[in-house]
């Protein structure tokens, strides 16, 4: 006798949300990609201009760890958008200070990432678009919002942007 799968109750939310958010950021690294920048160059110079930040701050803020982190500021120092600097509060600080050609990069990746999420929800008619954000927004901030611990570690996803 041939086992059966179990009978599913409730829609595959994993898959839909993992599935949604691939396809979100390979679209959103192709059209970044148009403009030399990676996702996780857009997310350091971006907030980076928002207020004097350390590296390790902005590594917190886009899910990176140390050696992606170095990589991509390498990469950002070598395409001459940020550079790192001494804090100006604390001198054993350094912070990322992004160049005024970096500031004119990020105002056009800005452009390009609203553009990919404008899209994204665009496919939608109006009223879905409203409540599938509004759903969206409520599951982050309230059920959805911290992760449990689990003895087998889960790839953390990055953290919304503030």
């Amino acid at each position: 006798m041939t086992a059966m799968a179990p009978h599913r109750t409730e829609p595959d939310l994993s898959f839909l949300l993992d599935h949604t958010g691939h396809v979100l950021r390979s679209k959103m690294a192709a059209a970044l990609a148009e403009i030399g920048l990676t996702a996780r160059m857009h997310c350091v110079l971006v907030h980076a201009l928002e207020e004097e930040r350390t590296q390790i701050q902005l590594a917190e803020i886009g899910d990176m760890d140390k050696t992606t982190m170095v990589v991509t500021v390498d990469a950002l120092e070598k395409a001459g958008l940020a550079e790192r600097r001494p804090s100006s509060t604390d001198r054993r600080a350094r912070i990322i200070a992004v160049t005024e050609k970096g500031a004119e990069v990020a105002g056009r990746s800005q452009e390009i990432v609203d553009r990919v999420h404008a899209d994204a929800v665009g496919s939608l008619p109006p009223d879905e678009r409203a409540v599938l954000l509004s759903a969206l927004n409520r599951l982050v901030s309230g059920h959805l919002a911290v992760p449990v611990e689990s003895p087998q570690p889960v790839r953390r996803a990055r953290q919304r942007e503030k």
